[in-house]
């Protein structure tokens, strides 16, 4: 088997994002920006990027961030809070889903205006109800 360009601590130093140096004897000091990408080298599989273990401490603020957001004190992600829709809107909208269960642009469009949402939430409720469709169809077989 033949040798490749680089050695066992060149490889160690650049995965553990120690002091990055180019292949032994070649002098090279750059480092790519950060998810530049040249050609892939001959004799080399490509890349991938590291996934980091669960059981690895989140070592990142957005790690951290992350971690924070799967945990149970954290039930809703930031942002929008969920939609309590009123009686008479559920209404309306569950008589279009009997209709059709794709929404076209038009009654997506008419619906938000008639029941004061957005056509996001319009979306987002026949996606949902889609999906509450298909879990009572497979539970009934």
């Amino acid at each position: 088997m033949e040798k490749g360009p680089f050695s066992v601590e060149w490889l160690a130093q650049s995965s553990s994002g120690g002091a990055r140096a180019g292949p032994a004897g070649h002098g090279r000091d750059c480092v790519p920006a950060r998810g530049a990408r040249g050609p892939p080298r001959e004799g080399f599989p490509e890349e991938s990027p590291a996934q980091p273990s669960p059981s690895v401490p989140a070592d990142t603020a957005r790690d951290r961030e992350a971690a924070g957001r799967r945990s149970p004190e954290h039930d809703a992600a930031p942002g929008r809070s969920r939609t309590k829709f009123s009686a008479a809107q559920l209404q309306e909208l569950e008589r279009s889903f009997r209709e059709q269960r794709y929404i076209g642009a038009g009654e997506k469009r008419r619906l938000a205006a008639a029941l004061n949402l957005s056509q996001s939430q319009i979306k987002t409720w026949f996606q949902n109800r889609r999906m509450k469709f298909k879990r009572q169809t497979q539970d009934a077989r």
